[in-house]
């Protein structure tokens, strides 16, 4: 019986598994968005939501706390500085989880965990949204001129003897 028993093992020892753990919430703390399996990402889904928790305190013990479960000094600078500003009105829900498919290797499912309303993601859209254009744009151009045949290169006069 798992009476009392909480959280999933992901097939791995209990060092293993804080390990992982802490390596996808500082990720994800830093880049905003991690792409790995929907088990890992149910799982560091609770552990990033505690971290942001904790960033909106920001008192010392709280810092020193998330500087315990954070890997890097950049994370945890980020986390109080950049992230619990913006989660300050909010009052939980920071991550989202999409599901993505499944991975080609072994069939896992995958997702994106991601951060709620992440002003990077949007940057990274609209960025895409501007190469899409450009691109729109050039194949618009490339249609509209004429297509000339590709004439025969012009052949030299023999030398008349």
């Amino acid at each position: 019986m798992r009476h009392r028993n909480q959280g999933r093992k992901l097939s791995r020892n209990t060092e293993h598994r804080r390990a992982l753990l802490r390596n996808l919430v500082t990720s994800l703390i830093l880049e905003e968005r991690i792409q790995t399996t929907l088990p890992k990402a149910k799982e560091a889904r609770a552990a990033a939501e505690r971290m942001i928790t904790l960033g909106k305190r920001d008192s010392v013990h709280a810092r020193r706390l998330a500087a315990t479960y954070c890997l890097t000094a950049p994370a945890v600078k980020k986390l109080f500085e950049d992230i619990a500003k913006r989660y300050a009105s909010r009052s939980g829900g920071y991550t989202r989880i999409i599901r993505t498919g499944w991975r080609v290797g072994d069939g896992a499912d995958t997702a994106v965990l991601e951060l709620v309303d992440s002003s990077v993601l949007q940057k990274r859209a609209e960025a895409r949204e501007r190469r899409a254009e450009r691109r729109r744009k050039a194949a618009e151009e490339e249609a509209a001129t004429p297509a000339t045949p590709p004439t025969a290169p012009a052949k030299k006069e023999e030398k008349e003897e």
